[in-house]
């Protein structure tokens, strides 16, 4: 319908948001009620966080898809409110030009204030908004397996940082900045931030170095430099591990890109050793038969590559041999597992074919001259005569054939 001025008729929306609009700004007719107005829209804030954070536990336990529901949901409900509550000071305040004309601007009630509200307002957007676009990505990876989980993490690395400087040209411009004018004296502010940064500036080119190198991604097992466990996250500052002892590590992604790495997960199966020695009497192609049978005969040794034993060499008393298998999907825990079964299975089948590990052994035998040996703090003597005890010395001779 159009009125007899020829302007359209405003919808019923439109009139109840003006309504509401109308009021909110005839309740606050001062700059003391808007004030008060808006401290109390900042606490009508903080109260929804707080409540989507205790609210979440509950709802985990209540759905299946505990991380990716629960999470959208929550940046969600504070994505609304952070925009409520911003239309809310534009409203409260009349826009926020007029709330800057309004408010004395020699005191820190002035324009700071307008300027330190939505710059807070404008960076809490920008953290839930890389929020919501870090589910998003990941979902949209999920569903569509288009994307790994390391191409998932560099895409959420590159949007965050896209919009963290999106934010703060707005912070910028807001309190009025001009971006161009930092360019003039960017060199010299390099050299200034370079030299008093460069460790943390380091730590994020090494980042970028980690994401798109790709040496290790998350869920892989890992060794960098001391520290040994599983890539739970990678930042463009740090990557955290969780050790095998459940400590949580942060290493620097600058010490990451000068340490040695080591991913035992990288190829998807990982060699294993296990060192036996054999008696010297026994016939060694038959015992690293058996042993590789013993191996073949377990889920978690892998059938290729196949099981074999090598000899190491001669030692003391027995002739060394290396048992060498492959497991899958290397994990410490499997890792152990593997190692004992094996170590149990290649005992028992020794045990059978009655091939003896030798294990160090002494015996010792005191001369018959000396009737044997003197008990230390003894006031007695032991005696150890006979051939069977002069059968080996250590560091003595046989008895009987002294004189």
């Amino acid at each position: 319908m159009i009125q007899s001025g020829g302007a359209a008729e405003p919808s019923p929306i439109v009139e109840a948001l003006s309504a509401v609009v109308d009021a909110i700004q005839a309740a606050t007719p001062t700059p003391e009620l808007r004030v008060v107005a808006s401290l109390v829209a900042v606490i009508v804030l903080a109260a929804v966080v707080v409540a989507v954070r205790q609210f979440g536990p509950w709802l985990k336990a209540r759905t299946d898809d505990r991380d990716l529901t629960i999470e959208s949901l929550r940046a969600v409900v504070v994505t609304v409110t952070v925009v409520l509550f911003g239309l809310s000071l534009v409203v409260v305040w009349r826009g926020v030009g007029l709330a800057v004309g309004v408010l004395p601007t020699d005191t820190v009630t002035g324009r700071a204030v307008v300027r330190t509200v939505l710059t807070v307002a404008i960076l809490v957007f920008a953290t839930v908004a890389t929020r919501l676009t870090k589910r998003g990505i990941r979902d949209f990876g999920r569903r569509n397996g288009a994307l790994s989980d390391h191409q998932t993490e560099i895409t959420h690395h590159v949007v965050q940082v896209g919009v963290y400087a999106v934010a703060l040209l707005v912070v910028f411009t807001v309190w009025g900045v001009n971006p161009g004018n930092l360019l003039v004296g960017a060199g010299f502010a390099g050299i200034v931030l370079g030299l008093a940064a460069r460790q943390t500036l380091g730590a994020v080119l090494a980042g970028f170095v980690v994401l798109f190198s790709r040496p290790f991604e998350l869920g892989d097992w890992v060794v960098i430099g001391d520290q040994e466990g599983v890539v739970t996250d990678i930042t463009i500052v740090n990557t955290q591990i969780r050790t095998f002892d459940e400590e949580y590590v942060m290493i620097p992604n600058d010490v990451v890109t000068d340490t040695e790495v080591v991913n035992r997960s990288r190829k998807g199966r990982l060699r294993l050793n296990l060192d036996v020695g054999v008696d010297y009497a026994t016939d060694v192609d038959r015992a690293a038969e058996i042993a590789e049978e013993a191996m073949r005969g377990h889920d978690l040794v892998l059938a290729q590559p196949d099981p074999h034993v090598v000899l190491t060499g001669f030692g003391d008393s027995s002739v060394g041999l290396r048992l060498r298998f492959y497991i899958d999907n290397p994990s410490a825990r499997k890792m152990w597992k593997a190692r004992t079964r094996v170590t149990l299975a290649v005992k028992e089948a020794f045990d059978e074919a009655g091939i003896k590990i030798p294990f160090p052994q002494r015996e010792l035998s005191g001369r018959a001259e000396t009737a044997g040996f003197r008990v230390a703090g003894g006031e007695g003597r032991q005696t150890a005569r006979g051939s069977a005890a002069n059968t080996q010395t250590d560091g003595g001779g046989h008895g009987g054939d002294d004189a």
